[in-house]
């Protein structure tokens, strides 16, 4: 099916519906989708959401285009800021509940929305993939009222029915078992993928199907998910970017066109 955007502006319009006006958020400097999304919800129909990404609570009269920078620490990102905190004490605006909405990406998802971030193998002193550590999200999984997830790929290597290394807990082994561990945030909110947006099942809190996204079929994503998802009865189709979505990313969030490289 020919489209006139990319999936990764498609996801960025389907995370940023989901955010609400008024909300503290929060992605990584260089999370690229995350980061296009939360602006956009901003722009579109969020004026009052506070916004910091990766350590600066960014100025929202002045938004950032997407840029890549060499790490979380780039003074560069802190351009449009209002004030930038200590990277040690970025954990601390989790734990005490200043921002409330979060965005994280993950090498692997099990069918419970618990990810990893730690690597792929069954030895961590001899991984076969090491990946870049927990970074943050441990807490951010914990205590977060809302919080989504970003896969950039979905098939049997990422999608798992077991994770190799637990570095953010969803919903645990499912039921009530993430409550029994103490956790006092919601759990993951949405899955985003290449192929679909995933909730869970209230009762068995296991990965349930949304939305496919246009011309994607429950087929594709049965062969390519390494568990199996709750199917309901009727599957809605992810809307595609409006046309004021997509302006305001274009003109205004990503001129330079990094969503679509």
């Amino acid at each position: 099916m020919e489209r006139d955007y990319s999936i990764n502006e498609l996801l960025a319009c389907a995370l940023a519906r989901d955010v609400e006006d008024g909300e503290s958020i929060q992605c990584g400097a260089n999370a690229i989708v995350q980061r296009a999304a939360y602006l956009l919800a901003h722009l579109h129909h969020g004026p009052n959401m506070r916004m910091l990404i990766g350590r600066t609570f960014t100025n929202l009269f002045q938004v950032p285009v997407l840029q890549l920078y060499d790490s979380n620490t780039d003074w560069r990102a802190a351009r449009w800021g209002e004030y930038v905190i200590p990277h040690d004490e970025s954990f601390s605006y989790n734990t005490n509940r200043a921002v409330n909405n979060f965005a994280i990406g993950a090498m692997q998802i099990d069918k419970y929305g618990n990810t990893n971030m730690i690597g792929i193998g069954d030895d961590y002193k001899k991984l076969k993939v090491r990946g870049p550590g927990g970074v943050g999200t441990t807490c951010v999984s914990a205590v977060k009222t809302k919080f989504y997830v970003i896969m950039r790929k979905h098939d049997k290597k990422t999608f798992v029915e077991k994770l190799d290394f637990i570095s953010g807990v969803g919903f645990y082994k499912g039921g009530n078992s993430r409550k029994e561990l103490g956790l006092t945030g919601a759990g993951p909110t949405l899955i985003f993928s290449p192929l679909g947006v995933f909730d869970f099942e209230e009762d068995s809190k296991r990965m349930r199907i949304r939305s496919l996204h246009p011309g994607v079929t429950l087929e594709e994503v049965i062969e390519n998910t390494g568990f199996e998802m709750i199917i309901p009865e009727k599957i809605e189709v992810t809307p595609p970017p409006s046309e004021s979505e997509l302006h305001i990313l274009r003109n205004r969030i990503d001129p330079q066109g990094v969503l679509r490289k």
